[in-house]
């Protein structure tokens, strides 16, 4: 297997919705947008894409996330990026991070959908996948042009950020 491949997984989330439900409020998909994303990006070589599922995060049961991590376990890259809601994102990288030893995985969503007007998505997935291709093996998250561990990181729904608990990636 090539190293320089980068092997994205999309689960769905903010960053794929099509719109959401206004009674439940849980994001829609019909498929995922990610490959225009990539291409909207500039990134045309070197990445395996796959949709594993489309799901709001908050509907991501622990058996999906054993399909994850199975999934991330079982590809030949050693690269990965995933796409996932925001929501349970932490949750998904506790998970991989306890589990996933030899790969480096980047978990990366947004806050405004890939198809509406000032979207996150796109700068945040390219930032993802240059950011797979830099660090040591681990799980991590990448939001708004910051990096976080999996064991340090926690979102921060009142200032729709992620931060740090304590230490600093760099």
């Amino acid at each position: 297997m090539d190293e320089s491949v980068v092997r994205v997984i999309a689960t769905g989330g903010t960053i794929d919705e099509d719109h959401t439900d206004h009674v439940t409020g849980r994001s829609l998909f019909t498929q995922s947008r990610v490959p225009q994303m990539l291409a909207d990006a500039g990134i045309t070589n070197g990445v395996a894409f796959e949709t594993l599922f489309t799901k709001d995060s908050s509907d991501i049961t622990e058996e999906e996330r054993k399909r994850i991590l199975e999934h991330c376990l079982s590809c030949p890259e050693k690269r990965i990026v995933i796409t996932h809601g925001t929501n349970t994102m932490v949750e998904t990288a506790v998970a991989l991070g306890k589990n996933v030893h030899n790969k480096t995985v980047v978990l990366v969503g947004a806050f405004i959908p890939f198809i509406r007007e000032g979207s996150d998505a796109v700068p945040n997935l390219k930032f993802a996948i240059e950011k797979v291709k830099q660090l040591s093996p681990g799980v991590y998250i990448a939001m708004n042009g910051e990096l976080f561990l999996w064991n340090n990181v926690r979102k921060n729904k009142d200032k729709r950020v992620f931060e740090n608990l304590e230490k600093t990636v760099e």
